[in-house]
This record gives C-alpha cells, sequence and structure tokens, in this order.
C-alpha cells in the first residue's frame, strides 16, 4: 500500500469515527431530557406556526434546550409539514423525541364532553362553559340563523341536532367548530335511509327530531318508545292537542318538580296543551332509539297514556279509560283501569 492510500484509509477512518460519535451524540441529544424536574407547562403553538416557529416556543419556553437537533429530525423525516398547532402540556423532563412525537401526532390538551340523551341546550352550555370551550358571546351560535342555515338546520336553534353521545374537543378550537362536529354527528346517525322513511310519513328531519325529542323525555324503557310514538302520531293524525306533558315547561327560565295547573295554560310556542301539532323545534336531544321510535311507530290505536310511577305507563284507546287510568295511578283510585274488560296493557 502507497503512503498516499494509508494516509486517505487514515482520513477514511477518522471521518467514519467522527459521523458515530456525531450519531450517537445526536442519538443521545434526542433522548435526553433538559431537567429531570416534572414541572408541566401549558404551551401554545398558534394556528399557522411553521415548525421552526414552534421549535423556537419550545426552547423560548424551556421545553428544549437546543432548537437544531428537532430542526434536523423534522427535516430528515419530512414532519416539518405536520405540524399540529393547539395546547400542548409539556416538561422539560420529556426527551426532545417525545416531545417531538407529541407535536407531530398532535397531542393536544383535550377536554371530553359528554352529551347524555335527553340533554337540552341549557344543559350542554353547562358542560360546555366548564371546559372554558365556550362563552356566552360563542354560546350565540346555537341561535344565530345564518349559522343555522349554513349547517342546514330549519329550526329555531341547535336544540336537538346535538347528537347524544362523548365528543373529544382539543383546547383552543373554534366554538364554530365544536358545534359543526356535533351537527355533524346526527346528520351521520339521521341517515339517508332515515330521511327516505320521514319523505314516506310526510315529515321532515326537524319534525320528526321534534317528535324524538318528546318521546326521550317521556320514555325510559325502549319497549315503550314506540307505543308512545304511536299514541303522538294517532293524535296528529286526528288534529288532536298532543298534551305532551315535557313540553309544557320548556323554554321557561323557573321550572317546578311538578307541573301545576296554570302551566298546562302557559301560552308559549312549544306547549302542547296549547298549541295544535308539533311545537317549531326540538325540546332536547334525543338518542337513536327515540329517533327509530319517531320514524317506527308501533301498530296500535291508543291515544292517551299515562305514567305508572315506576318508569312504566299504562296506555288508553278511549278518554273514558284515561280518566280511570289517571284515577287509579295518579289520585289514588281504587278501580283498576280496564277491570271490567281485560287490561290491555
Amino acid at each position: 500500500m502507497t503512503d498516499r492510500s494509508s494516509i486517505a484509509a487514515q482520513i477514511i477512518s477518522v471521518l467514519a469515527a467522527l459521523a458515530v460519535l456525531a450519531g450517537f451524540l445526536l442519538f443521545i441529544h434526542f433522548i435526553a431530557p433538559v431537567s429531570f424536574e416534572e414541572k408541566w407547562k401549558e404551551v401554545e403553538i398558534p394556528e399557522g406556526s411553521t415548525f421552526t416557529e414552534a421549535v423556537d416556543i419550545l426552547k423560548d419556553r424551556g421545553i428544549i434546550e437546543n432548537r437544531l437537533g428537532l430542526l434536523l429530525l423534522g427535516r430528515i423525516t419530512s414532519a416539518d409539514t405536520q405540524l399540529k398547532p393547539g395546547y400542548y402540556n409539556l416538561s422539560a423532563s420529556m426527551s426532545p423525541l417525545e416531545v417531538f412525537e407529541d407535536l407531530i401526532e398532535g397531542r393536544t390538551v383535550q377536554f371530553s364532553v359528554t352529551v347524555p340523551e335527553g340533554s337540552t341546550l341549557r344543559d350542554i352550555k353547562r358542560k360546555l362553559e366548564k371546559t372554558g370551550l365556550i362563552d356566552d358571546k360563542s354560546w350565540r351560535l346555537v341561535y344565530d340563523r345564518d349559522f343555522l342555515a349554513k349547517l342546514g338546520i330549519d329550526a329555531p336553534s341547535l336544540e336537538g341536532y346535538i347528537y347524544p353521545d362523548t365528543y373529544n374537543f382539543s383546547k383552543g378550537i373554534e366554538p364554530e367548530t365544536i358545534f359543526r362536529i356535533m351537527v355533524q354527528r346526527m346528520n351521520e346517525i339521521f341517515d339517508d335511509s332515515m330521511k327516505a322513511r320521514a319523505g314516506e310519513l310526510g315529515m321532515t328531519v326537524n319534525e320528526v327530531l321534534t317528535l324524538a325529542s318528546i318521546i326521550e323525555k317521556e320514555a325510559i324503557f325502549n319497549d315503550e318508545r314506540p307505543l308512545i310514538s304511536a299514541v303522538y302520531h294517532n293524535r296528529l293524525k286526528r288534529n288532536m292537542k298532543l298534551q305532551a306533558d315535557p313540553t309544557v315547561l320548556y323554554g321557561v327560565k323557573k321550572r317546578w318538580k311538578r307541573i301545576r295547573y296554570r302551566d298546562l295554560r302557559r301560552a308559549t310556542p312549544y306547549n302542547t296543551y296549547v298549541i295544535k301539532g308539533l311545537p317549531p323545534g326540538p325540546i332536547a336531544s334525543p338518542g337513536i332509539e327515540s329517533i327509530k321510535a319517531a320514524l317506527y311507530p308501533a301498530d296500535v290505536d291508543y291515544l292517551y297514556f299515562v305514567s305508572k310511577n315506576n318508569g312504566r305507563h299504562y296506555f288508553s284507546r278511549t278518554g273514558e279509560e284515561h280518566v280511570e287510568a289517571v284515577s287509579y295511578y295518579q289520585l289514588d283510585g281504587k278501580k283498576k283501569p280496564g277491570d271490567d274488560k281485560g287490561n290491555i296493557n
């Protein structure tokens, strides 16, 4: 081997050693945290931030010590274009690699909001306010006619159009996006087959959801939902007032545990003891079982029902039998309805 070849081989060996050392140091840099003290900070990466700007924010907040490593990692993996904005819960005790993964995976601060069946807008507002996701000003969107029109909703508000489910929202998300997500979930449930069925019944989506919301408030057991639905469908066909108790106090600021006689006479657009037909919109968020019941009522001719005080109801075909049922179940009457001709339920 010539002296020149020997020198070249030595240089290559040194460069290889340096490359290995640099790689080792870079690896240590990626896995070694700035501090081992677990102090967590909420760090905001604003919408529209570049990867470089995000790295600068992390350095300023003391989450990372050296920006070069993350910038290099972002460029090598092409992940510098996949940055997810939002609020992140980060600590200097995390390795730069862990911080990088959080940013790229979008592991932002999340709030879980559960909307049970039968929730009203008033209930949903309280839950969203607790998380800080909305305030009084942004809440006005649920009544904004232009916003409702953009969502394709022909109703007074978003009442009944927010599907009961558990939602996870990132901190800082726009209120408009929150409502769009909730309404989109209802649109996914109320699919084309349901819309077709509503058309067969001669009902709009708003009318189906309105009826479903009343059923949701009346029923506890799923097997009774189609029966309750049948009562209301039968009354609508006969042009009878629905006389649905849950509509009486809807929209009334001060509510009582029990409906009083004067409440039944209260003139509101929703009080079905006063108005004929369905109210102008839903009174709560109906679940899938109530929606199905509104679309597929039981094939019965009941016109009345009354609570048995155990979560179930007694159904009647005639006003006379209904009066007997009310007397027996609500007024401590002695004669059980249907005793003369056998129980119907």
